[in-house]
């Protein structure tokens, strides 16, 4: 019991922390590793689709079954994406190793990869499947759903804080905190390299140490965003859900780094500074302004309720 009220008072702590940093994403927790610290939340406990996010707990469950990562997969028909048709530069036919699939699926977010490493499982999707589930079980995620490998169903479902476990689980397997803070990395298909890049656009950018780092997009889960990164000393994993573009995901990154460091953010600078109208400010609001940003009277008193608040 002392434990729940302990988190519950934690949570509303960060809550009024959050307001002061505005967010685009729906859903948000940043943990201070270590001490499990909460420093920043905002809907953390609401269930929500999480795209391809669902892929780190994929090649969780692959490595963990120590398959042999030299062996040849041939992506087939079976491997295609006929839920959203999403694009892939990975060819059916293609005969690709175990391990630069992994790359594939983790790095470019490849869908026919992840597919094909769960019809490939040892006891093919079934087993697969079996082996997620129990993993979600041992990671404690009790409000965790996922249904298939790469996170293009809506069905598979989970919260900030679940995500958080995932995260942190995820990150002690060297080869997915290797793979994930790649910024590109030639893959050999049908003889040829070609070159394929990190779908997130911070992972080698300048002023950013990345630990661990997952994005995803679909139309239901919005654009979704997990991370383990380093600032002024500190060490945090942060998990983004929802943001309606991929500017306010990365916005809100940087907004996140900045908080962690001591710095204020910008988008609380330009507000106090009147700057209404700006599309940064727009952009990255609190929920308290929403759309009541079309005007600098609706503004000011969006504002005010937002400083009586925090």
């Amino acid at each position: 019991m002392l434990k729940k009220v302990l988190a519950a008072l934690l949570m509303s702590l960060s809550a009024a922390a959050a307001v002061a940093v505005p967010f685009g994403s729906q859903s948000v927790l940043v943990i201070e590793d270590g001490t499990g610290k909460v420093l920043l939340a905002k809907n953390a406990d609401q269930i929500v689709p999480i795209a391809s996010l669902t892929k780190l707990m994929t090649a969780m469950v692959v490595l963990d079954a120590r398959q042999d990562m030299h062996q040849m997969i041939a992506i087939e028909q079976g491997d295609v994406d006929m839920l959203k048709h999403s694009t892939s530069r990975v060819p059916v036919g293609a005969h690709i190793s175990r391990a630069d699939v992994l790359q594939l699926a983790l790095m470019s977010s490849d869908n026919r990869a992840a597919a094909s490493l769960a019809r490939t499982f040892d006891g093919g999707p079934v087993a697969f499947k079996a082996a997620v589930r129990a993993k979600i079980a041992a990671l404690g995620m009790t409000s965790t759903i996922i249904e298939e490998p790469t996170g293009l169903s809506p069905n598979n479902r989970s919260t900030a804080q679940d995500l958080v476990k995932m995260a942190q689980a995820a990150s002690t397997y060297p080869e997915i905190a290797r793979i994930t803070t790649e910024s590109s990395d030639l893959i050999n298909i049908n003889g040829r390299n070609i070159e394929y890049h990190n779908t997130n656009r911070l992972v080698g950018a300048k002023g950013w140490e990345i630990g661990l780092s997952k994005t995803g997009y679909t139309e239901e889960a919005g654009k979704c965003l997990i991370m383990r990164i380093k600032s002024a000393g500190k060490n945090a994993t942060l998990v983004l859900l929802n943001a309606k573009a991929s500017s306010a995901r990365i916005m809100d990154a940087l907004n996140i780094r900045r908080f962690i460091s001591g710095e204020e953010a910008p988008a609380t600078r330009m507000a106090q500074r009147g700057r209404a109208r700006s599309p940064l400010l727009a952009t990255t609001s609190a929920p308290i302004i929403k759309a009541s940003l079309r005007s600098r009277v609706k503004v000011k008193q969006a504002r005010q309720q937002h400083h009586r608040r925090a």
